[in-house]
C-alpha cells in the first residue's frame, strides 16, 4: 500500500464534540512516533484536509503545533517533513527516562489503593487491545497514561511533567512491524505485569521491569534487535 493510501485509511472520523485540531495531532502524531509515516516524508494541508474532511484550519493548526514539539519542520512552498530522531538520541533519552522512571517503583511498590489498581489494570488491558488492533493513537495514548499514572503515585508533578515532556520527544519506529510480527505482545504485557509486581510490594522487581520495559524504546520498539 503507497504511504499516502495509508495516510487517507489512517483518518478516521473525527468527533464534533471535539477539537479538530487536537484530533488530527493525535492521529498523525502517533503514526510518526509508531513508524508509519516515516522521517523525511512531506505532509500538506490541502491532503490532509481532504482525507480528514475538514477545513483546512484545523489542519494546519495541528501541523504548526506539531512543528513546535518538533515532530515537523516546515519547508517554504512544499509543507512539512517529519522530523527524525536519531540512535544516539533515542539511547540520550531512554536513559534519562531510567534514571526518572525507575527508582521510584520502589518507594510506589505496596501503596496503591485499590482504586488505582484498578485504573491501572484497564489502562494495561486497553493497550494489550489497542496494540493487537493496530490501533497506534490508542496504544500510545493508553500507554502515556499508564505510565504517567504509576509516577504520578510518587507525588511529585515536576518529575511528572519532565517525563511527559520526554516521551514527546520519543519515536518507536519498529511500532508498525512489531504488530505486523504479533513481537509487540510481550512487552505490552509488561505493564500488566508491573502492576502486579506493585501491589506484591515488590519494589526491587518493579524497578528492574521498569528498567527493561524503558529498554524497548532503543530496542525493539524502534526496529533494533535487543540481543
Amino acid at each position: 500500500m503507497m504511504l499516502q493510501d495509508a495516510l487517507s485509511d489512517f483518518a478516521a472520523p473525527l468527533a464534533p464534540s471535539e477539537s479538530l485540531r487536537e484530533q488530527i495531532e493525535n492521529q498523525l502524531s502517533a503514526r510518526i512516533v509508531a513508524g508509519e509515516i516515516p522521517p523525511g516524508h512531506v505532509l500538506t494541508v490541502p491532503r490532509l484536509a481532504t482525507d480528514f474532511g475538514v477545513s483546512a484550519t484545523p489542519v494546519r493548526e495541528a501541523m504548526l503545533n506539531l512543528t513546535r514539539r518538533g515532530f515537523l519542520n516546515p519547508i517554504r512552498n512544499r509543507g512539512f517533513a517529519v522530523t527524525e530522531v536519531s540512535q544516539d538520541e533515542l539511547n540520550e533519552l531512554c536513559e534519562v527516562r531510567m534514571l526518572l522512571e525507575a527508582p521510584p517503583m520502589r518507594r510506589i511498590a505496596g501503596t496503591l489503593d485499590d482504586g488505582v489498581v484498578a485504573e491501572l489494570r484497564a489502562l494495561a488491558d486497553r493497550i494489550v487491545e489497542a496494540g493487537r488492533a493496530g490501533l497506534f493513537a490508542e496504544f500510545l495514548a493508553a500507554d502515556t497514561a499508564f505510565h504517567l499514572r504509576v509516577l504520578a503515585q510518587a507525588g511529585n508533578r515536576a518529575l511528572l511533567d519532565l517525563v511527559r515532556e520526554l516521551r514527546q520527544q520519543t519515536r518507536l519506529v519498529g511500532l508498525a512491524h512489531l504488530v505486523e510480527s504479533d513481537a509487540l505482545m510481550p512487552t505490552a504485557l509488561e505493564h500488566a505485569q508491573l502492576v502486579d509486581l506493585l501491589v506484591a510490594g515488590d519494589g526491587e522487581g518493579a524497578e528492574a521491569l521498569m528498567r527493561r520495559h524503558i529498554g524497548h524504546v532503543g530496542g525493539v520498539w524502534s526496529g533494533r534487535d535487543e540481543r
